[in-house]
């Protein structure tokens, strides 16, 4: 598997990282961390067939890790000596893994980077609200956002991404450990915004796929609009700069998200509508509930959002869902 190599001693600083989780991003992550210099150790669960598969060839359709990094099924082993915790899991899976976590591992001074874009179905909680229920104080935590596929950077191809914190330092630092040629980030400063703008996108992505599905990709420019309104609208109802909407975390995402061949999301949404079953992960699904919920009660209009929950749930046929949704009047859509 050909895989880019970043120009040694890039990062000046060096860390101890830990991550957790081996899917697709997870693996990268520790992929990328160690091409950085850092060291590196990667969780997985015992048993899951991801981490097996690592484990037996060191390989899985992504990339080829390293022997310099560490695999372990043990949270301690993977995060005790970290002092940076990547952690890559579902979205809902989160605040399980959290519990682990601070059951077997003291996390006093370690920072703990978000990489998942998704809200608490159960609570309708941006991740880093749960992160806080545990006791996690707001410097240690940040949020890894923006455009970019697995398949793209291993292979050299660059992008720009966001890190995002509720303290400016911990934006600055984790910067810091993890810039180079391959990722150029922005510095974030609006951590509301930021995580609902990536968890929406995956919304957009599954109506994008939707619309492939149904050879209507020309609605995408529509959809891209009103999508960026609507999420904008929420984020300002949340206490977030709208604005962030419109960065990286969000419409800055759009293209990997709404049109690239490696998009989960756009895939699933396809997929649904050719009668085909997606295999893998797209957090849009629960986000669209999750988020359906918090409109709601908020009394914020999310039409976009309300059409994707309606079409998973009540099992409406797409087509009709789309019709409803674009036949919405110029008044409504600027509203």
């Amino acid at each position: 598997m050909l895989q880019y190599s970043i120009p040694k001693d890039y990062t000046r600083r060096k860390a101890n990282i830990g991550v957790i989780g081996c899917g697709r991003w997870g693996s990268f992550q520790a992929w990328y961390a160690d091409q950085l210099g850092h060291k590196v150790t990667l969780y997985g669960m015992p048993g899951a067939l991801d981490y097996e598969r690592l484990v037996m060839t060191r390989e899985n359709d992504y990339l080829t890790l390293p022997k310099s990094i560490k695999l372990t099924d043990s949270l301690s082993k993977a995060a005790s000596n970290a002092d940076i915790i990547i952690v890559s899991v579902p979205s809902q899976n989160f605040r399980d893994c959290m519990r682990s976590l601070t059951a077997e591992v003291d996390l006093k001074g370690k920072y703990i980077v978000t990489c998942m874009k998704g809200i608490e179905i159960s609570t309708g909680k941006r991740l880093s609200e749960v992160a806080l229920e545990f006791g996690i104080e707001d410097w240690q935590i940040a949020v890894w956002a923006g455009p970019g596929h697995v398949q793209e950077f291993v292979v050299g191809n660059p992008n720009c991404m966001l890190i995002d914190a509720y303290v400016r330092t911990t934006t600055e630092t984790i910067i810091d450990y993890f810039k180079s040629p391959l990722i150029r980030f922005y510095y974030g400063s609006d951590v509301i915004g930021t995580e609902i703008g990536a968890a929406t996108k995956n919304i957009m992505g599954i109506v994008a796929g939707v619309l492939d599905g149904m050879k209507l990709s020309s609605l995408k420019g529509a959809l891209m609009a009103r999508g960026s309104r609507e999420v904008a609208r929420l984020i300002g109802k949340l206490g977030g700069n709208p604005m962030s909407a419109y960065g990286l975390c969000h419409i800055g995402d759009y293209e990997t998200t709404l049109f690239s061949k490696f998009s989960h999301n756009r895939e699933w949404g396809e997929d649904y509508v050719l009668g085909k079953k997606f295999k893998k992960l797209a957090e849009g699904v629960h986000t669209a509930r999750a988020l359906s919920i918090v409109a709601d009660k908020l009394g914020v209009d999310m039409p976009i959002t309300t059409a994707v929950n309606t079409m998973i749930l009540d099992n409406v046929q797409p087509r009709l869902v789309m019709e409803q949704l674009f036949e919405r009047s110029l008044k409504e859509d600027l509203s």
